[in-house]
């Protein structure tokens, strides 16, 4: 089933409207039809819509509500990803997987050992792409968010955000031993909710002084076991152990 997003003066009472880019997928490259069932979500609101297509204009698509979903699919952290900008087109891979497996921010970090220099210009037609391919996770994944892609940060500055959440670590290759893996999941079950901070360093890894700086602040040294893993990995693989420590939970 096809999944789309809208905003809440779209819905009025069981008539939803989707506008905007959708209005054309839908119409001319998914070909979809009367009658045909689609989800809906509205950004913030953890519900799905599940509607039928009653009309199809050239502006808007019009479909009437079948029944509401109530059972989210959010996980109870706001997660934010700070991930080290890598090179090449990994972090389109990294913000599509991010985005399944329930991320709720991802925070391009300008770490000291990045390969990649992006200028403010590049950054931002960067950030425009990223968004896209955020937006595109989130309709495949049904999300009840379209996860938000930042411009990106210092270290400095990615370490204030996180000082400010309810939890945040650091999977670090020099950290020993899964026993600050575990003692910080477990804390996290503990606290139920809240907002949750993960920093992934670029292909050079974190410098010994990002990560003094990260832990004065607050941020977990963990580690990930003992084999060394990619950029595009590491994320991947603190997620989805978060993912179903919450599941679990719940």
């Amino acid at each position: 089933m096809h999944h789309f997003f809208t905003e809440p003066s779209c819905i009025q009472g069981d008539v939803i409207r989707i506008e905007g880019g959708d209005v054309n997928h839908i119409r001319n490259v998914l070909r979809m039809k009367p009658g045909e069932e689609i989800s809906v979500s509205v950004p913030g609101d953890d519900r799905e819509y599940r509607c039928g297509i009653e009309e199809i204009g050239e502006d808007e698509v019009i479909c009437s509500l079948r029944f509401i979903k109530e059972e989210g699919v959010e996980l109870p952290y706001r997660i934010t990803l700070f991930q080290g900008l890598p090179k090449a087109d990994k972090m389109e891979l990294i913000i599509q997987k991010a985005v399944e497996l329930g991320a709720y921010e991802i925070v391009p970090v300008k770490n000291e050992r990045c390969v990649v220099k992006l200028d403010d210009k590049k950054a931002a037609q960067k950030a425009a792409r990223w968004q896209g391919i955020s937006e595109a996770a989130a309709k495949q994944s049904r999300r009840g968010v379209i996860p938000q892609v930042s411009l990106p940060v210092s270290m400095k500055e990615a370490v204030m955000r996180a000082k400010e959440m309810t939890l945040a670590c650091i999977p670090y290759e020099l950290a020993e031993g899964m026993e600050a893996t575990k003692a910080f999941t477990d804390r996290m079950c503990e606290e139920k909710k809240g907002s949750l901070g993960i920093f992934i360093g670029p292909e050079g890894g974190f410098t010994k002084e990002e990560v003094e700086l990260a832990a004065a602040a607050g941020v977990r040294p963990i580690s990930l076991g003992r084999r060394i893993l990619r950029t595009e990995t590491a994320g991947m693989t603190m997620l989805s152990i978060i993912m179903y420590e919450l599941e679990v939970m719940a």
